[in-house]
């Protein structure tokens, strides 16, 4: 029979994090345990699959405060179905998309951008002519302008 609950070293074996990471996703309240009568930690299996959306979310530059509000979403009285995980997946489908648009834009434009040395584009000539931009304050300006170059 396959025990329902897992030590804290079985789950960090099991999802590649460190026990210190297990530790602060608990006390941001992406993830809980129960405790034994020695005051072990002790997790639900379905854990594991939160900690992969967790770092799911992380490697695609979703903060953790908004992993704590799609997982709110969740049931905290039974183990969360894949309607449910297809349910928060779609809540966040929208954001990559704007995410990919920037990251396709910086690929297309990042010699622009930045291939002068410059840094902050104003004073540069090709990239930013008579310095246009320089009422806009420093920094790459273009960036993020949705109707831009």
């Amino acid at each position: 029979m396959v025990a329902r609950e897992l030590a804290v070293g079985e789950v960090a074996q099991r999802s590649g994090l460190s026990v210190s990471a297990l530790h602060f996703y608990e006390r941001k309240g992406l993830i809980h345990s129960l405790r034994t009568a020695g005051n072990q930690r002790r997790y639900h299996r379905d854990v594991l699959r939160r900690l992969a959306a967790i770092r799911i979310a992380q490697r695609v530059g979703i903060p953790l405060e908004a992993v704590a509000t799609a997982f709110a979403t969740l049931p905290d009285s039974r183990t969360p179905t894949r309607a449910d995980w297809a349910r928060l997946s779609a809540s966040w489908r929208d954001e990559l998309e704007q995410r990919i648009v920037q990251l396709q834009r910086l690929k297309e434009q990042f010699t622009d951008c930045i291939g002068c040395g410059c840094l902050s584009l104003r004073r540069c000539r090709l990239s930013n002519p008579d310095d246009a931009l320089g009422v806009r304050g420093d920094g790459p300006q273009r960036w993020g302008d949705s109707g831009s170059e």
